[in-house]
């Protein structure tokens, strides 16, 4: 075997033809998301619960973040647990399901039309979600080797069960009046479910494993993983209540702290990952998911500023939005990226040279992609991002127009990237 794969423990545990659907469905939706962006920019100059802006956050949150997640984790749980993945037909089945039920919900959004086609959307989106989380768990009791890692990424599946379920409420309630509010009312819970509970809880307990193992440092530390995995659900658990039952504004002023104080734990614990590293150069796919831990920053300002509007006034529907941007299209896209051409490389490698380790030379699983493309994605990313977080708060379209069109292109340059690696054919030997 190529010895690159042992040192970073991904050597194949679950078959290629499992993950890299997901793989391509994530790439694919992340293109579609850039698309809508440019002919849906008016709608980020309008109130946060437009159609467009809704089919975007759920095409980003659903087919691109918890695809990509998904099918990663299939790879990544069997390594974190030391065992295998328990069925293969569950994940077909995971895959099979979201995929044709994230363009069922999208479109409902999209027309604002919540009938057969929402409906049945969000019910096969929570089809794929029980498969995977039963896929999961059952792997985890049959190991003998749970981690912390492993409790973070089983906890954050929990959440996003109930995330989905609330959402599946939400989608009924429009036509039924199942729930005691509008679904508007429920909005910020279903949200904030979905982004702390599951992207929030999973990023930090895959990343606290992958950052060091990237950069091939010695550190660790158990301990603060434990404070940060009480903190995130101390926070969560109590903005629930908060929601539900206590309306007092200044009291999510808790929760947010407790946030914080995870996200900047976590930021420490990269950072020593980062400073014990034995691998004194760091590529730049570790670099970008490095930057991703503290670009979780922004979202919290963003969220002090929505409290203290809410303290003194209404809401600002320009800082909701920059908001949610900044998590969907900042932390979450950002750690995709690093994270995507840390793993897909190993995966194709060994679909390809698995059987032909040891009978010559071959070649590296960070050449099956190239690093000029990913520092151009990256350079046009990030001038896309600020620029569209720009344009939201000074609500200028020409400049959502372009920042658009430059995250267009950030998204077929990630295609491509893709597609060259898990196209590449085996060199002779």
């Amino acid at each position: 075997m190529f010895p690159g794969t042992a040192n970073t423990g991904l050597a194949q545990n679950t078959s290629y033809k499992v993950v890299l659907p997901f793989y391509l469905y994530a790439g694919i939706s992340f293109l579609v998301a850039t698309l809508l962006l440019i002919f849906s920019t008016p709608a980020f100059l309008q109130h946060y619960f437009h159609p467009h802006t809704l089919a975007i956050t759920h095409v980003m949150a659903l087919g691109w973040g918890t695809m990509m997640i998904l099918g990663a984790s299939h790879q990544l749980v069997p390594v974190l647990i030391e065992g295998k993945l328990y069925s293969n037909v569950l994940a077909y089945l995971s895959f099979v399901f979201a995929a044709v039920g994230i363009p069922l919900l999208v479109t409902g959004f999209y027309k604002f039309d919540f009938g057969w086609a929402a409906q049945s959307g969000a019910i096969l989106v929570n089809a794929a979600i029980l498969f995977y989380l039963i896929n999961i768990g059952v792997s985890m009791a049959k190991s003998k080797h749970e981690n912390v890692h492993a409790v973070f990424v089983f906890t954050a599946t929990l959440w996003l069960i109930i995330t989905t379920i609330v959402g599946l409420f939400l989608i009924y309630n429009f036509t039924y009046n199942i729930l005691s509010k509008d679904s508007l009312s429920y909005l910020p819970l279903h949200a904030h479910l979905g982004i702390i509970g599951w992207f929030l809880l999973l990023v930090i307990g895959v990343g606290s494993r992958l950052i060091p193992l990237f950069l091939i440092s010695k550190y660790n530390n158990n301990k603060l993983l434990w404070w940060i995995f009480a903190l995130i659900n101390f926070a969560l658990i109590s903005f629930i209540i908060l929601f539900l039952y206590i309306k007092i504004t200044v009291l999510y002023f808790a929760p947010l702290l407790a946030i914080a104080a995870a996200i900047i734990m976590f930021a420490y614990y990269s950072y020593r990952a980062f400073y014990e590293r034995i691998r004194r150069k760091v590529d730049y796919q570790v670099k970008i998911s490095l930057l991703s831990v503290f670009m979780m920053l922004l979202p919290l300002f963003f969220l002090l500023i929505i409290i203290l509007w809410l303290l003194i006034s209404t809401s600002n529907y320009s800082v909701i939005l920059t908001y949610g941007f900044c998590i969907f299209f900042g932390w979450i896209t950002a750690i995709i990226f690093g994270m995507t051409f840390k793993t897909l490389p190993f995966i194709v490698w060994n679909k390809v040279y698995h059987d032909k380790a040891g009978l010559g030379k071959t070649p590296n699983p960070k050449d099956l992609f190239s690093d000029k493309i990913f520092v151009g994605m990256g350079i046009f990313y990030l001038t896309g991002f600020v620029l569209f977080a720009i344009g939201i708060l000074v609500s200028n379209l020409i400049i959502l127009k372009i920042a658009s069109m430059l995250l267009l292109v950030t998204a077929i340059l990630y295609n491509g990237n893709v597609w060259k690696a898990i196209t590449h054919k085996p060199k002779k030997l």
